[in-house]
């Protein structure tokens, strides 16, 4: 790979378009590692390798608020242990709200049919009278 790439070649190594590397930049999850000239933004294999990250933290089902927060762990910490510790905590989290969102729609389910059986039941006795 290059030294220096601009932000097409870039986003093309990455497989994102230049608006979503924008998007990164203006939330603080990535930045051109240096700009010269007219403003053109350069990027290296650091950026490359940060925005594949993102993209990893993503696929885990990570927000990007939650992502800005853990990938300056990643970046501190060369073992990556912090970030990781972090991951299974914000992902505990997610398994536990989903837990609790499972058990709400089967109580609304247990719902729907006890009404279902209710309207067929009054609907059975009126047809027999």
């Amino acid at each position: 790979m290059k030294d220096k790439m601009r932000i097409g070649e870039f986003a093309e190594q990455a497989g994102v378009t230049p608006r979503t590397i924008r998007y990164y930049e203006g939330l603080g999850l990535l930045g051109p590692n240096e700009r010269e000239g007219h403003g053109f933004r350069y990027y290296t294999d650091t950026e490359l390798i940060r925005l594949r990250k993102i993209d990893a933290l993503k696929q885990l089902g990570l927000s990007l608020e939650e992502i800005g927060e853990v990938l300056p762990l990643y970046c501190d910490d060369p073992t990556g242990i912090r970030g990781k510790q972090r991951v299974i905590e914000i992902l505990q989290r997610q398994l536990a709200e989903t837990d609790e969102k499972i058990a709400t729609l089967q109580r609304f389910r247990a719902e729907l049919q006890s009404n279902i059986q209710r309207f067929q039941e009054f609907l059975g006795h009126k047809r027999s009278s």
